[in-house]
């Protein structure tokens, strides 16, 4: 039901099992994900990164170890080619990825990850199994495999995918 005098607020149904509504667990899941990927950004500024944002983190995982073309980092993250290669031409002037010529296409460039960008990679890769320790250290290490076999168990198998940012409205 919506009030008149309160048009955009939340109905809240409960869930007759948990007496929880069922908006919650979005929400939960969300903050649990912009909690980690804040605390990422901000260890990655204190080491040597300090202008990755997290579409950058899915664009330079839509790179990959071999390089492609900014129309295929397009496709990969879910949005234009003109957003992917705005994309690309912010991580090529901040050092994270360079434009060279396809070998096998003379009239492709091919965009590849820099040193500095692979860094930046290994870098989130070893935070990220930090941010997962501190969690087992706050509510057990049990728990935190017991949600990863649920997440395992609810989501589908094909779910993971680079084109949030582009989901989410920009990359």
């Amino acid at each position: 039901m919506v009030d008149d005098k309160k048009v955009n607020q939340v109905v809240e149904v409960r869930n007759a099992l948990t007496d929880t509504p069922g908006y919650e667990l979005p929400l939960l899941l969300f903050a649990g994900f912009r909690s980690l990927i804040d605390r990422l950004h901000a260890e990655l500024a204190q080491q040597g990164h300090p202008d990755v944002r997290p579409a950058y983190g899915f664009a330079m995982q839509a790179i990959g170890p071999h390089g492609t073309t900014a129309s295929e980092i397009g496709r990969r993250l879910g949005v234009s080619k003109q957003a992917a290669g705005k994309t690309v031409d912010r991580l090529v002037a901040l050092g994270y990825a360079e434009r060279t010529d396809d070998p096998s296409d003379a009239r492709r460039k091919l965009v590849r990850l820099t040193a500095h960008g692979l860094d930046a990679l290994t870098r989130s890769a070893a935070i990220f199994d930090e941010l997962r320790s501190d969690w087992a250290g706050t509510v057990g290490a049990g728990r935190v495999r017991e949600i990863e076999d649920v997440l395992r168990t609810v989501v589908p198998a094909d779910a993971f995918r680079l084109d949030a940012a582009g989901w989410f409205g920009g990359a």
